[in-house]
Order: structure tokens, then C-alpha cells, then sequence
């Protein structure tokens, strides 16, 4: 199995969105408090990396 650039942009895509959707749940349904804000704010963050490795994806 050969991996090239955009097969390593495309995996590490992946990893960023399903990280963000934790951090978002985590925020969202377990902490109440402030932590809660950090925690989808962190989240939000690693979907904006995650688009940007989509982005980089066909120009790598």
C-alpha cells in the first residue's frame, strides 16, 4: 500500500474531524461549566485544521 501526500492529507483529515467531534461531545454533554466552551472551542479548531488539510489535498 503506497502512501502518498495526499493519502496521508486525506487520513490525517479524517483524524482532525472525528478528534473535533469528540472534543465538541466531550464539551457539549459532559462538562457543564467553563471547561465545556474550552473543550468545543478546541474542537471547532481542529475542524478548521482539518479543512485546511483538505484544502492543501490536490496542491501537495
Amino acid at each position: 500500500m503506497s502512501m502518498n501526500k495526499n493519502t496521508v492529507l486525506g487520513y490525517a483529515t479524517l483524524i482532525m474531524i472525528v478528534v473535533g467531534v469528540g472534543l465538541i461531545a466531550l464539551g457539549a454533554f459532559r462538562y457543564d461549566d467553563i471547561a465545556g466552551f474550552g473543550f468545543a472551542a478546541v474542537g471547532v479548531g481542529f475542524f478548521a485544521i482539518a479543512w485546511v488539510f483538505n484544502a492543501l489535498k490536490g496542491r501537495v
